[in-house]
């Protein structure tokens, strides 16, 4: 049962992401700039980083699942969230090896993958046809105001999950292969 906590939590993640910028107020989301609620992202992050053990890749499996959940519900093209957030949180999986966990690095880790995610995110829906926005607008309207919401986000989430996924992570040693 316990092996669902975290598949249950992102699943959770994805139905509120829809009605994130409901829950801001109007004036800041009613202005110019873009806000993209990245909460299952952050939340891979933190599944890389004190979930996944050396030999394990829950959090590139969970980032393929459910960014085409992502791809499904919320865009219309197949394929972008899933591609994105399963290599970048593959690369982010290889830097956390370098460092020690602590809330720097998982906060310096989530912005270098928010960064990498968004970008990418932009430049498949540039190259696609989709986005028409210029680089300058792009980076002034939508990449740091969904650099900053998701900044919060990464900071109120530390203190809440980290003992818990480290805590399963711990867990997964001592049980059996058993389901």
């Amino acid at each position: 049962m316990k092996r669902l906590y975290v598949p249950l939590i992102l699943f959770l993640l994805v139905v509120i992401e829809g009605v994130a910028l409901k829950l801001l107020p109007a004036n800041l989301v009613m202005g110019n700039s873009f806000i993209i609620p990245h909460w299952v992202f952050v939340f891979l992050v933190f599944v890389a980083i004190f979930y996944d053990k050396e030999d394990t890749n829950f959090g590139v499996i969970y980032g393929l699942i459910f960014g085409l959940l992502i791809d499904i519900v919320y865009t219309g093209i197949l394929g972008v969230y899933m591609f994105t957030y399963a290599v970048t949180i593959y690369i982010i999986q290889g830097l956390k090896k370098v460092f020690h966990a602590n809330i720097y690095v998982t906060l310096c880790l989530g912005i270098v993958g928010l960064i990498i995610a968004e970008v990418t995110i932009n430049v498949i829906f540039l190259v696609i046809g989709i986005s028409e926005m210029v680089w300058k607008d792009y980076l002034l309207y939508r990449l740091l105001p969904t650099l900053l919401a998701n900044i919060v986000f990464i900071l109120i989430l530390y203190p809440l999950i980290t003992r818990l996924l480290i805590k399963w992570r711990e867990e997964q040693l001592y049980e059996s292969d058993t389901f």
